[in-house]
């Protein structure tokens, strides 16, 4: 996203704390490619740091505000919940207080398809209820989105939160089952299939992402307070993006079949009419032509396949 900002010649100065929860060979990587735009800055800071927060957006004063700074995983917040409630809760609590002060147009942050949580109807449309997380990852992003809700209505800032359906795609995270499943292959070891692959998921390209996003930032006619799906609208059958990835790969994977894990949940499926008619969002790239790419890119770089 950062980078498409770039090219169409916006100033951007992006924040991040470039924390291990993987390794950071590849955010350092993301940022030396974004370091060649003269229009580009960065600063190593943590959201979590009200105050180095608030003197960042004193001197940059920004139009706009995208926020995709949570910390991520659902199964991670188990273990570490104390990490979610610091970065997605006081992070998020601190920018919008800084929305708060400097007033920017528009404040756009990620929330999460996990907020669906224990739902069993399909396809997830924003109009649903989203009271019942199944883990503490949802949790927070609902909790995000009912913090911007008082926010857009106590101060009039405007809010947008796009509710991401499994992104995958190049320079994407290391610890998402596409990369590992590729990984595991390049490196003759099993991958593991959890609830014994019955379980489906609505993939979603990195760069029909970026549209949404873009969208969601620049569009006119939103409401002051909007939330979106931004998904690919099809529901993938787990087994069926295994074996996109072998035909990528040209080898077949060993697969060990195991229980359903806590937290996860059985299957996602954007309904996204309304970020259709509003954001006129259309993705473009069905999940065989994203994992070719995808698989292209890892092989083309061989200093990410240890991750």
């Amino acid at each position: 996203m950062t980078e498409k900002l770039l090219q169409e010649g916006h100033t951007v100065l992006g924040v991040d704390n470039l924390n291990d929860y993987y390794p950071t060979v590849l955010k350092n990587a993301r940022l030396q490619r974004l370091q060649r735009y003269e229009n580009g800055a960065f600063e190593k800071l943590d959201i979590v740091d009200g105050q180095a927060l608030a003197a960042v957006f004193q001197r940059f004063r920004p139009d706009l505000v995208l926020h995709l700074a949570a910390q991520v995983g659902v199964r991670y917040s188990i273990e570490n919940p104390d990490v979610y409630a610091q970065s997605n809760l006081v992070g998020f609590l601190n920018l919008l207080e800084c929305c708060r002060v400097m007033k920017p147009k528009r404040f756009v942050y990620a929330s999460s398809s996990s907020v669906y949580g224990g739902n069993t109807q399909l396809p997830y449309s924003e109009k649903q209820s989203v009271d019942h997380p199944v883990s503490l990852y949802a949790a927070t992003k609902k909790a995000n989105e009912l913090m911007a809700h008082s926010y857009t209505h106590l101060y009039g800032l405007p809010t947008v939160g796009l509710r991401f359906f499994t992104v995958y795609g190049p320079w994407g995270r290391p610890d998402m089952a596409i990369w590992r499943f590729a990984q595991a292959i390049l490196q003759n070891q099993p991958i593991q299939i959890f609830n014994h692959g019955d379980m489906a998921r609505d993939f979603t390209y990195i760069d029909d992402i970026v549209a949404g996003v873009h969208a969601a930032l620049f569009r006119e006619g939103l409401d002051p307070y909007e939330v979106f799906n931004l998904g690919n609208h099809k529901q993938e059958n787990l087994m069926d993006l295994v074996g996109c990835i072998e035909k990528a790969m040209g080898r077949e994977a060993e697969k060990v079949l195991l229980p359903m894990q806590a937290g996860d949940m059985q299957a996602t499926y954007a309904d996204i009419s309304h970020a259709r008619q509003k954001l006129g969002f259309e993705p473009q790239t069905d999940l065989a032509a994203g994992i070719r790419r995808f698989v292209s890119w890892l092989l083309a770089n061989p200093q990410f396949h240890g991750l």
